[in-house]
């Protein structure tokens, strides 16, 4: 029976059996010494500091200090046209709670001084009520220059787990961003200073700007956090915009409830996934290599970096070699073990439907695939391939799981993934 005209309910049946069946996350053959077996616990308590490697320092606070990253945002390049005055309001969601908060503002892809005249932090819930603003070395108007970044002072503000916070900025001159957040957030142009309005922005956008990354501390921040350096299924691509129902969103939620187990401990988890990244090429974005540094050992307390990059070499970038692609990921590899961070991965997704998916491009990542799962590259595998791929076609995304392009997983597709990365597994 064709996978596109089998019942529906047989498929979702038979792909939840297979996902129950398969190992989805273990330890990679020759890397299973790294004990990915030994507990979620290990896993945060690993050192996120040690070893020099050829790696630059992480940001302020990457480890040791008790700041941990509860929300990212990978920078993807300057915004075509920005420049004038306006103010932005980012809607973001968090992954763990604290006591404290800053913020990170960059300029990395401005050509000129980003001119910040004015940041604020509340909860969306309450933003009359918690509305706070934030200073940079006491100061709350401050030149960013080319190139750079500036980290808040430590502000004392109660950051809910799992809510939405606004990171409202007034500004002009540059402006660095992530163009697709999934998500609605605000904007208002002009000369006046909005940044500490509590009221609602008529202006939408479905971009963040400005703002990189929250960090907290708090009782919870030990424990650390998971960073997934992604392409378009990392950013969620295909699932509900506004919904939270990346793959990324579903695993927080499953750290978040460890805290309901006598030993259990949360783990925040920072989405650096940038729609159209490569492993190699750098199409949209940075490539993987060069934003590693920057959006996964840098990130605060970032105790295991998942990497699932790779397909968007084969299928826009023109790679057509399965050992320049695996010698990319063991870069990786080594630069995370370099630093004292574990380093996972995936296995590509199947793309069968699409065009560019040729037989050639196929056998790339079947080799690929075969050479992830035999553990001759990461520490742990999560096998995206065997959860999204159709049982009777494997070649193609299981049609529930489908988000109706080929390539991108459906709600369901990704809640699969999510949920198959149990963490009494790591």
């Amino acid at each position: 029976m064709s996978t596109r005209t089998r019942p529906a309910w047989l498929a979702a049946v038979t792909v939840l059996v297979v996902a129950v069946l398969c190992a989805v996350v273990v330890p990679s053959g020759a890397a299973a010494g790294a004990g990915v077996a030994r507990g979620l616990d290990s896993l945060a308590s690993a050192s996120a500091g040690a070893g020099a490697g050829a790696d630059a320092g992480p940001d302020p606070g990457a480890g040791g200090d008790g700041w941990v990253g509860t929300w990212y945002s990978a920078p993807v390049e300057a915004e075509p046209g920005g420049g004038a005055a306006r103010t932005v309001r980012n809607v973001v969601r968090t992954t763990m709670g604290g006591s404290r908060a800053r913020i990170t503002v960059s300029n990395l892809f401005g050509a000129a001084p980003l001119d910040l005249r004015h940041a604020t932090l509340a909860t969306a819930a309450a933003p009359a009520r918690t509305m706070r603003t934030l200073t940079f070395h006491g100061r709350a108007r401050i030149s960013v220059p080319p190139g750079g970044q500036a980290v808040s002072d430590p502000l004392t503000f109660e950051v809910p787990a799992a809510a939405d916070l606004y990171m409202s900025v007034y500004a002009a001159g540059p402006v660095t961003w992530h163009p697709q957040a999934l998500g609605t957030s605000y904007e208002v142009p002009g000369e006046t200073d909005r940044a500490a309005d509590p009221g609602a922005f008529a202006g939408t956008t479905g971009a963040w700007r400005y703002v990189t990354a929250l960090d907290v501390q708090g009782p919870e921040s030990a424990r650390g956090s998971v960073v997934v350096l992604g392409d378009s299924i990392t950013e969620g691509v295909g699932s509900t915009p506004g919904a939270d129902r990346r793959w990324t969103d579903v695993l927080a939620e499953r750290l978040r409830n460890l805290r309901q187990r006598p030993a259990g401990a949360p783990l925040a988890v920072l989405n650096a996934g940038i729609g159209g990244n490569g492993l190699l090429t750098g199409r949209s974005g940075p490539s993987g290599p060069d934003r590693f540094q920057r959006d996964a050992l840098g990130r605060a307390g970032v105790r295991t970096v998942i990497v699932e990059l790779g397909i968007n070499d084969l299928l826009s970038g023109g790679e057509r070699s399965a050992d320049a692609l695996l010698a990319g990921m063991r870069d990786l590899v080594r630069r995370g073990h370099a630093r004292g961070v574990r380093v996972l991965g995936t296995t590509l997704a199947p793309c069968g439907g699409l065009r560019a998916c040729t037989a050639e491009v196929e056998a790339v990542r079947e080799t690929v695939n075969a050479v992830i799962r035999g553990g001759g590259v990461y520490e742990g595998v999560i096998d995206m391939d065997r959860i999204l791929r159709a049982p009777d076609s494997p070649r193609e995304l299981s049609p529930p799981y489908d988000s109706g392009d080929h390539l991108h997983p459906s709600d369901a597709g990704y809640r699969a993934v999510g949920a198959a990365i149990d963490p009494g597994a790591l």
